[in-house]
């Protein structure tokens, strides 16, 4: 990895809504979707899924800090989904769909910190978002990279991911 890029890795419900916003954040080099923060290793989606693992869906995120921050990452990572809810998005409950941000270095952890303080205000009840050291990532099966990219019409991507993605249109983002 090149000195300008970094990655963190996010959890904010299912790993296709959250993949498939930061596809389209410009700077964003890569999104896989994956699992971290369980303690079976190299865990499947159908382990994951009983929330028995302590898995949490994920997104590795990387991203070139020259066209876009971390704090930006952060940014739209919370407006894209609904930090208030503990180990819930949507119709999808359980831990391993819980809001977390992991992060690989102090420095990440403070950017963390700050972020959340500073949109606190912003929402109507305390953002529980979890912050933890980054542990060993487990990417996702194949058929779960690029979900929303390769089954557009599939009724999950039209009800719960295209709705996020209008969320983030404009400047910064890619069609």
């Amino acid at each position: 990895m090149s000195e300008n890029m970094e990655s963190v890795v996010i959890g904010g419900g299912c790993f296709w809504c959250v993949e498939a916003v930061f596809e389209r954040i410009e700077g964003v080099k890569e999104a896989i979707s994956g699992y971290m923060g369980g303690a079976m290793p190299d865990p499947g989606y159908e382990a994951v899924c009983t929330g028995l693992t302590g898995h949490a869906e994920v997104v590795k995120v990387t991203f070139d800090r020259d066209v876009v921050s971390l704090e930006s990452i952060l940014e739209w990572f919370f407006a894209t989904h609904d930090p208030t809810t503990l180990n819930r998005q949507g119709g999808d409950t359980g831990t391993q769909y819980r809001s977390v941000i992991f992060y690989d270095a102090a420095q990440q952890k403070s950017i963390a910190e700050a972020v959340i303080a500073g949109l606190q205000g912003k929402f109507s009840a305390p953002i529980v978002t979890e912050l933890s050291p980054v542990e060993t990532f487990y990417p996702a099966e194949e058929y779960h990279q690029s979900y929303y990219g390769n089954n557009p019409t599939a009724m999950y991507c039209q009800m719960v991911i295209a709705p996020k993605l209008k969320k983030v249109q404009g400047p910064g983002t890619k069609p």
